[in-house]
């Protein structure tokens, strides 16, 4: 039984996956700011998201929107990433292995948050 926000795979991975988004990010050189800037901001609403949507849950369409939201950031951050290894081809220290894995930790993210969406919406 689901009792608190903490019960949820997705919530639960996406603060995990902020770990690692910020070891990639943080190898990028100062004049791809805006990118490390983007993909963090990104990742780091993921989470938000998904807890104040489970605040809402016993308004089915409340929590499918924040769940909606939470999956747009989800794959927002999927592009951020593949920015991250096209700029990654330039420099050495940012290994394209890193990133393939990073996107698709992010792409299982986006795929449990899809799952839950639609199970959710079949209440509202």
């Amino acid at each position: 039984m689901i009792k608190d926000v903490t019960d949820l795979d997705v919530y639960n991975l996406a603060l995990e996956l902020l770990t690692p988004l910020y070891k990639l990010t943080n190898l990028l050189p100062p004049d791809h700011r805006r990118i490390k800037y983007q993909a963090n901001e990104a990742g780091e609403k993921i989470a938000p998201q998904i807890a104040e949507g489970f605040g809402k849950k016993k308004a089915p369409r409340e929590f499918c929107r924040f769940l909606s939201m939470a999956l747009g950031s989800s794959d927002e951050l999927i592009t951020h990433i593949r920015e991250v290894k096209i700029v990654g081809q330039r420099y050495p220290r940012i290994r394209q292995e890193e990133c393939d894995e990073l996107l698709e930790r992010y792409k299982t993210l986006s795929k449990k948050l899809n799952k839950l969406h639609s199970s959710w919406q079949r209440f509202s």
